[in-house]
């Protein structure tokens, strides 16, 4: 046993050195890119912690007020996120920004009071500025990724199968109309280069759950036909968005369009998904009555988000994205018994670490490339007005795509799938950390969301014109 233990003892700095020597690399690739001055000057941690406190304090400061104020006007609070990100970041107060848009530090507000009030040396501003930035940036994946594992909690698998042929044509066509004429439209008409149009095109294929869901049950009409056809087509979006979103952000990656590489991925996404759902059916009951044996803290949540990590580093272990298995592992653990329970434990989780998410692709937002007295920036503008009348028209197609219900509210069930919401905040986050994106077609996909998002609440009104109760055998949301 003492032999066995020293072998292990001396191979694992040799292991341990190895695998930050493969991984290092990788995460420096994701994360935000760190100054050369931050390499030759040291950092003082407690400064650097002090920061991303005020950092924190900031951000979680946009995101209340900002949501707070949407709420009572009757909008989503993820678009207070937004707008209060964008408030906070670069675009107005700049009390937060980044290194990616040329940033040393200097510009920013919080750095300057930083500097003021804890003594740090000018040369050091730099150095702390980069650490800073680099935490924010690591907590606003994290948020990512706790974002989509909720999603794929929230997701119902069951309701894919009762609303079947219906609810599966609307949303293949709902991905492929918009991705496709975005993309081609983006090459075509604005010589925008192809993995940007892609990744753009891309952006404009998801539906929020959320938004859409919580009209319907708010005008009745969430147990009507188009409802449920809403609601089980929003879904299936979420499951073809988030791989369309592995497979562009891998190729951002590969740097180059290959039929080859592009099937890998395709094929890759559809049989890890697949697999992990089959391979978690066949376990999950075997879960649930291991996290009913461990009497420490926190069983249900801390082995959920173990399987969650896991899964999500096999989805990156395979040159697919970390969120599709995230996404991935909410879907497996919402099929089982102990699904209500564990969405109710990872809301509070959610709640720390997505508007993090949210608020930072605001801040990172330049919305003056969209200023029209620019002339250089006018390109943006029409770019982004694009998006917005291919993101509506191509969900208004898919709509009208539907077959074997007379009678039916086919405009409605197109306005009902337009709006983007987190979804489309996800595709726009994942662009700015990738460095697809330019700054322009950055603020144009946030324009688009903003409007998709802000539009559909008030149509859906308009095109259900005499609300209906709600048969009492359905129920008021989904799960």
């Amino acid at each position: 046993m003492a032999e066995t233990l020293t072998l292990v003892n001396s191979l694992t700095p040799t292991l341990f050195h190895s695998f930050l020597d493969q991984t290092l690399p990788l995460l420096a690739t994701a994360g935000t890119e760190v100054a050369p001055a931050a390499h030759s000057v040291k950092v003082d941690e407690s400064i650097v912690v002090a920061g991303v406190l005020l950092s924190l304090v900031v951000i979680y400061l946009a995101s209340k007020i900002g949501g707070e104020i949407c709420s009572r006007i009757n909008l989503p609070p993820v678009l207070g996120d937004l707008v209060g990100g964008v408030i906070i970041g670069v675009s107005v107060l700049k009390l937060i920004v980044f290194p990616e848009g040329g940033e040393d530090g200097s510009s920013s507000v919080l750095m300057n009071f930083l500097q003021s009030t804890t003594n740090l040396e000018p040369e050091a501003l730099v150095a702390t500025f980069a650490a800073q930035s680099e935490v924010i940036a690591i907590l606003a994946e994290l948020g990512v990724i706790i974002l989509l594992f909720e999603i794929g909690l929230e997701s119902d698998l069951k309701e894919l199968i009762k609303y079947g042929p219906q609810a599966a044509i609307v949303a293949v066509i709902g991905v492929v109309v918009p991705f496709g004429a975005g993309t081609l439209g983006l090459i075509s008409l604005f010589n925008v280069p192809t993995i940007p149009a892609i990744f753009a095109g891309a952006a404009l294929t998801a539906t929020s759950i959320g938004i859409t869901a919580k009209v319907l049950s708010e005008i009745g009409r969430l147990g009507a036909r188009e409802g449920q056809i809403i609601i089980g087509a929003a879904v299936l979006d979420d499951i073809l968005g988030i791989i369309v979103l592995a497979v562009v952000a891998s190729l951002v990656k590969t740097g180059e369009v290959e039929i080859t590489n592009i099937a890998y991925l395709i094929v890759s996404a559809g049989v890890f998904l697949i697999g992990v759902i089959l391979l978690g059916r066949f376990l999950s009951p075997y879960y649930v009555a291991f996290v009913k044996e461990l009497k420490t803290r926190g069983p249900l949540l801390i082995t959920a988000l173990i399987i969650a990590f896991v899964l999500s580093y096999v989805g990156a272990a395979i040159r697919l994205e970390a969120i599709l298995g995230a996404f991935a592992a909410g879907l497996v653990l919402g099929e089982t018994e102990k699904q209500q329970e564990l969405e109710e434990q990872v809301v509070p989780l959610a709640d720390f670490f997505v508007p993090i998410f949210f608020v930072v692709v605001g801040a990172k937002t330049n919305l003056g490339v969209l200023n029209p007295a620019v002339p250089s920036n006018r390109e943006g503008l029409i770019i982004a007005a694009f998006l917005i009348v291919v993101a509506i028209v191509g969900k208004v197609i898919a709509g009208f795509a539907v077959f074997g219900q007379p009678g039916i509210n086919r405009l409605a069930i197109g306005i009902g799938m337009v709006p983007r919401g987190e979804v489309g905040l996800v595709f726009a986050g994942v662009g700015v950390a990738s460095g697809a994106l330019s700054p322009s077609l950055e603020a144009a996909i946030i324009m688009m969301v903003i409007i998709t998002t802000f539009v559909a609440p008030p149509l859906l009104r308009i095109v259900f014109k005499d609300p209906v109760p709600e048969p009492e055998s359905v129920g008021s949301a989904p799960k």
